[in-house]
């Protein structure tokens, strides 16, 4: 018996460099930039990038677009993702808004989540080193406290008649639970 064909390697990928200096406006030649290490089995980045019909060259690409999701989920900062990836922040927001980008679009919105999360998660941990001697951290951990808690939900609290539980019920069954079943007799 022959032995298996050895598995298709991959396509190279793309180098993507990032802007490495401390004030990004500095970054003026090609040695201010290091390269990107994206992770490719992430699945925040498995959207389908929009893709130009005639790519210019300052085109943003869809390896560039996947490394702004995965800065914004890191940083949770557009603005601060864009200049990591070295686009601007309106040329990001009119790719946003093309027709054929919406899986970018939600790519985007949930990445800004996972980045929101993570602020607040940096911001209570910083808040519960300094709290106790720091008067701006402890406004720091009541802020964060008063606004984390308005998306979560006590699962405790979720039965018959709790919103949650009734979205859930429609999913798995299809139908709302007040919906009367009836059922035709013969």
């Amino acid at each position: 018996p022959a032995p298996p064909p050895p598995p298709p390697t991959p396509p190279p990928r793309d180098t993507l460099l990032v802007n490495k200096r401390k004030h990004p406006r500095q970054a003026t030649s090609r040695v201010a930039f290091a390269e990107m290490l994206i992770p490719d089995d992430d699945p925040l980045l498995d959207f389908l990038p929009y893709c130009h019909k005639q790519p210019r060259s300052n085109a943003i690409l869809p390896e560039v677009q996947r490394a702004f999701i995965y800065q914004l989920a890191m940083s949770g900062i557009v603005k601060q993702a864009a200049v990591k990836v070295g686009k601007s922040i309106e040329a990001l927001y009119k790719l946003r808004e093309k027709p054929g980008a919406e899986d970018f679009r939600r790519a985007w919105d949930e990445a800004l989540e996972w980045g929101r999360l993570r602020l607040m998660d940096c911001a209570m941990e910083r808040a519960i080193q300094d709290g106790v001697h720091n008067r701006s951290a402890n406004g720091m951990i009541c802020w964060v406290i008063q606004h984390r808690g308005r998306h979560m939900v006590d699962a405790r609290k979720v039965k018959r008649g709790h919103w949650l539980w009734d979205r859930i019920h429609r999913e798995i069954t299809g139908r709302w639970p007040d919906e009367e079943e009836t059922v035709d007799l013969p």
